[in-house]
């Protein structure tokens, strides 16, 4: 599964966005909640695993999309599985540094 990487720098500190490159554009709901995989937001480059996993270590917040970017998220401790949303056919998690 090709993940996409997007880092900028606020002024409230770094923000990334991973999401799966097949849910780019999509939008998801469930209930009342609902997600717009916005290209805006979302799109960046290809990444691998290791440089999402360093990217996920250093940021402040991150916002994650797709079964993929969000497994890959848990696996690595960055977010708790019972924080996952599931989405439609998808899946979210947002993570903050405090």
């Amino acid at each position: 599964m090709e993940l996409l990487l997007n880092e900028r720098e606020t002024p409230k500190g770094r923000l990334v966005s991973v999401c799966d490159a097949d849910v780019l554009g999509e939008e998801f709901e469930n209930g009342d909640v609902s997600l717009s995989v916005d290209p805006e937001f979302y799109d960046g480059d290809p990444a691998d695993e290791g440089t999402v996993v360093q990217s996920l270590a250093n940021c402040t917040v991150a916002n994650l999309v797709g079964t993929a970017a969000v497994a890959l998220a848990v696996e690595h401790g960055f977010v708790d599985e019972e924080n996952v949303l599931d989405l439609d056919g998808t899946r979210h998690a947002q993570l903050l540094w405090l």
